[in-house]
C-alpha cells in the first residue's frame, strides 16, 4: 500500500485516484479550486466530468498543496498541460528530494518547446519525475473498461515500481526508458487529432480520417526521432495507439474540437463549446516551430497551425494537402534494379 497524492481533480486526476484507490492505495487528490473540493467531498462523483462514476467515501480532497505532497510515496501530476510548470513551481517546497512525480498530462510548452516532464525537473530538480502515457480516456478508466498505457522513467526501478502501482486486472502497464519519444507523441498526436474532428466536420469519410492517421504518425515519427526518441515509441502504445483513439474517440476533446472548426466555429468557439483543455491548440504552435528547428517536414500539422491562427479556410488546407508534389510513401525503400 502506498500513500499518493494526486494533483488536479478533473477528469483524468479523478480517474486515476479512483483507479490507484481500488490498488488499495490512500489517496488523497488536490484541486486548486475550493468548489470543486467542496463538491466531491460532498457530493462524491464528479458530474461535469465523470457523470455516473461514485467516489469511494474515504478517498481525500484538499485544496491544501502541501497535504497533497508531504509524506506521499509518489504524486501524480494530472493537471491540464498549460498549468504544468506553474503549478510545479508551486509544489517546489513540499516536494522532497527523490520523491517521484508521474506526469500524467500531455504537452509542449510553446515558449520554450520542452516536454511537460522537461518543464517538471527545470522547476522542482530534486524531483524523480516520470510519465505516464498511451490510449486510456479518463472516461474509460474512470469505469474500469480494459485499457493498456505505458509508463516511462529514467531508471528501470522507478519505471517497475510504478508499474506495480497502477497495474491491475482492468489496466495493464507496460515500462519504457524512453521518456522523450513518449512525450513527443502523446503532444503531437492531439494535433492530429484536431485535423481529424476538422475532417469529420467537413463530412469527409473513412478514407480520409485513415490517411490522416497514417500521414500523421509518419510527421510525429520524422520529428521525433530526429529529436532523439526511439522509433518503437512511435508504433507503439504511444505513438500510433494513442493517435487512433485520440482520432476516433467521441471522448477526444481534440477531435471534438477539430470536428466543430469544421462545421464552422472559429478555434475560440470550439474551445468554449468543448468547456475543457483542448491541449493540441496550445501544442500546435510548438510543433510547428519543432519542425522548422529540425528541419522535419509536418504538413498536415501545418496546416492544422494555418486553420487555427492563420484564418485558413478548412476546405482549402485539405485541398492543397492532397495537391503537394507528388512522392514515395518510404523514401527508405530501394527500387529493384
Amino acid at each position: 500500500m502506498a500513500n499518493v497524492g494526486i494533483m488536479g481533480a478533473g477528469s483524468w486526476g479523478t480517474a486515476l485516484a479512483l483507479l490507484l484507490h481500488k490498488n488499495g492505495h490512500n489517496v488523497t487528490v488536490w484541486s486548486i479550486n475550493d468548489d470543486e473540493v467542496k463538491m466531491l467531498s460532498i457530493k462524491r462523483e464528479h458530474e461535469s466530468k465523470l457523470p455516473g462514476v461514485k467516489i469511494p467515501d474515504d478517498m481525500e480532497f484538499t485544496s491544501e498543496m502541501e497535504s497533497a505532497i508531504k509524506g506521499k510515496d509518489f504524486i501524480v501530476l494530472a493537471v491540464p498541460s498549460p498549468f504544468t510548470r506553474s503549478t510545479a513551481r508551486n509544489m517546489k517546497p513540499y516536494v522532497a528530494e527523490g520523491q517521484i512525480i508521474v506526469d500524467v498530462a500531455k504537452g509542449i510548452e510553446e515558449s520554450t518547446l520542452m516536454t511537460l516532464s522537461q518543464q517538471i525537473e527545470e522547476e522542482i530538480p530534486q524531483a524523480n519525475v516520470a510519465v505516464l502515457s498511451g490510449p486510456s480516456h479518463a472516461e474509460e478508466v474512470g469505469r474500469g473498461l480494459p485499457t493498456i498505457v505505458v509508463i516511462g522513467a529514467k531508471t528501470k526501478e522507478t519505471a517497475e515500481y510504478l508499474q506495480d502501482m497502477f497495474m491491475n486486472e482492468v489496466f495493464r502497464v507496460y515500462t519504457s526508458p524512453d521518456m522523450l519519444g513518449m512525450e513527443l507523441g502523446g503532444s503531437l498526436k492531439n494535433v492530429i487529432a484536431l485535423a481529424a474532428g476538422i475532417a469529420d466536420g467537413l463530412g469527409y469519410g473513412d478514407n480520409t480520417k485513415a490517411a490522416l492517421i497514417t500521414r500523421g504518425i509518419a510527421e510525429i515519427a520524422r520529428l521525433g526521432v530526429k529529436m532523439g526518441g526511439a522509433i518503437e515509441s512511435f508504433t507503439g502504445l504511444t505513438g500510433i495507439g494513442d493517435l487512433i483513439v485520440t482520432c476516433a474517440s467521441v471522448h477526444s476533446r481534440n477531435r471534438k474540437a477539430g470536428y466543430l472548426i469544421g462545421q464552422g466555429m472559429s478555434m475560440q468557439e470550439a474551445m468554449d463549446e468543448v468547456k475543457m483543455v483542448v491541449e493540441g491548440v496550445y501544442s500546435t504552435k510548438a510543433a510547428v516551430k519543432l519542425g522548422k528547428e529540425y528541419g522535419v517536414s509536418l504538413p498536415i500539422i501545418d496546416k492544422v497551425n494555418e486553420v487555427l491562427f492563420e484564418g485558413k479556410d478548412p476546405r482549402e488546407a485539405v485541398n492543397e494537402l492532397m495537391l503537394r508534389d507528388s512522392k514515395a510513401e518510404h523514401t527508405a525503400l530501394p527500387w529493384k534494379e
